[in-house]
């Protein structure tokens, strides 16, 4: 049985493991969010950065991809992914099901945020996110870079986020 994994913020554009096959999917009631400090990644302890989760919102649906993983790689990417989202614990691994256009709905592998972790900063205001990403940066480079590289392939692949295009314009009038 092929193993999926949901990916909607780096996943899309950094996989990081060997990927069979890409499909547009939709998780239902969940929606993508710059919703957790980054300590590690995209920020540090002192100056945290943001990054995306997938925050439990009844009725809402996420767009993003369903990876298959390559045959045989699938206790490695496992591990992959639980050492890489699960530096802090803010993120819990989940099993869900996403649905694919026209077809079959699968499971998947992947990460939301836990509301009650001390990184979890949901419903901050949009101006507030733009000025936190536009000066973080972390072991994994410029919370900047994040957002750029999440917005424009989330374009590539013809789905649409309002809130990550004003972001990203918004960031490049800052950082400008």
């Amino acid at each position: 049985m092929t193993m999926w994994v949901f990916g909607y913020g780096s996943l899309l554009w950094n996989p990081g493991f060997d990927v069979a096959r890409r499909e547009v999917a939709q998780l239902r009631d969940f929606h993508r969010s710059f919703c957790m400090r980054s300590i590690h990644h995209r920020g540090t302890e002192a100056e945290p950065g943001l990054v995306l989760a997938l925050d439990a919102a009844p009725g809402a649906r996420c767009a993003g991809l369903a990876l298959a993983v390559a045959e045989g790689q699938e206790e490695r990417t496992l591990a992959y992914l639980r050492e890489r989202e699960l530096i802090s614990s803010a993120y819990l691994e989940k099993r869900v099901e996403v649905q694919m256009p026209g077809g079959p709905a699968v499971e998947a592998v992947t990460y939301v945020v836990d509301p009650d972790h001390d990184q979890y900063c949901g419903g901050l205001e949009l101006e507030d996110q733009a000025r936190i990403i536009a000066r973080a940066v972390g072991g994994r480079g410029p919370n900047t870079e994040y957002l750029y590289n999440t917005a424009r392939h989330l374009t590539e692949i013809g789905l649409s986020d309002p809130d990550l295009d004003w972001l990203a314009r918004r960031v490049r009038a800052l950082t400008a």
